[in-house]
């Protein structure tokens, strides 16, 4: 299942809100990513048209089935290549800013590797070359 990254940007974005925030509104994206209103409207337009996400009569969104999948891969991603890089020493700000790229990008063969390895360091076992 592959669509654009601004889109699992945003999909994420709207997880990450939620586990903050417990409901999320537009405004909340805007004041997130720093984005102008009509661009997340026309956003949050075409991934309601897509099927990623609902928006009630109030307002408020919520992934569906289909969204909360992608949000959760790409948030999961993001922690734990943030991490990784926060360990092997980049400035965790960096580390942040490089995992919000390679998330998007990376094979999930290459990501399960990262996965297995990460497991092993924090388990004290590996190489750490």
């Amino acid at each position: 299942m592959k669509i654009q990254e601004s889109a699992e940007n945003y999909l994420e974005t709207i997880l990450i809100i939620h586990e903050r925030k417990g409901e999320v509104r537009s405004i909340d994206i805007v004041n997130e990513l720093e984005f102008s209103k009509p661009s997340v409207s026309i956003a949050m337009k075409n991934l309601r048209e897509n099927g990623y996400i609902n928006v009630n009569k109030d307002g408020y969104i919520t992934l569906t089935e289909k969204g909360a999948e992608i949000a959760e891969r790409i948030y999961e991603r993001h922690r734990l290549i943030s991490r990784c890089l926060i360990l092997m020493g980049v400035d965790p700000a960096t580390a942040v800013e490089d995992a919000c790229r390679v998330e998007h990008v990376i094979s999930q063969e290459t990501f399960e590797a990262i996965k297995k390895y990460a497991a092993k360091l924090e388990n004290g076992v590996g190489d750490r070359k």
